[in-house]
């Protein structure tokens, strides 16, 4: 994947999130046309707002989303953007998940930052700063 970072008035981002949610009860209720107007909603939903969907994953019991979004969007505001919307709309297009369950999903969700750098890649960079070429001879 390439790195494409985007500018706004404050500065320049490029961040990533791997959000992940399940239906009530993980229940299997994301069957073939439910788990296309899902993916068809999510994406949707990302386009209304300026993020970019990577990649999407929609199982018979859970969902895995790889989102760039705007550094203004906390995870918590991205995932439960995606949950909302999608449990709204999808309750009213297909009966069934009404009669089948009390909420579509379930409370929670994990959400974890992806970056182009690995935490060690990036820990590492930054304990080697004085070993720089160009800082040699300049001491702390």
């Amino acid at each position: 994947m390439t790195r494409k970072p985007r500018r706004f008035s404050g500065g320049v981002y490029d961040l990533g999130l791997h959000v992940v949610w399940c239906s009530k009860y993980r229940r299997p209720v994301l069957d073939a046309r439910v788990a296309q107007r899902l993916e068809d909603l999510i994406r949707n939903k990302a386009g209304e707002r300026g993020w970019e969907i990577i990649t999407i994953e929609v199982m018979p019991d859970h969902v895995h989303l790889f989102v760039k979004h705007d550094p203004k969007a906390s995870a918590s505001y991205v995932a439960n953007q995606f949950k909302g919307y999608t449990s709204r709309v999808l309750r009213e297009e297909f009966p069934h998940l009404r009669s089948k369950l009390p909420t579509l999903w379930s409370s929670s969700y994990f959400a974890a930052s992806v970056g182009a750098l690995s935490a060690d890649t990036v820990q590492r960079y930054i304990d080697t700063q004085w070993e720089r070429p160009w800082k040699k001879g300049q001491g702390r």
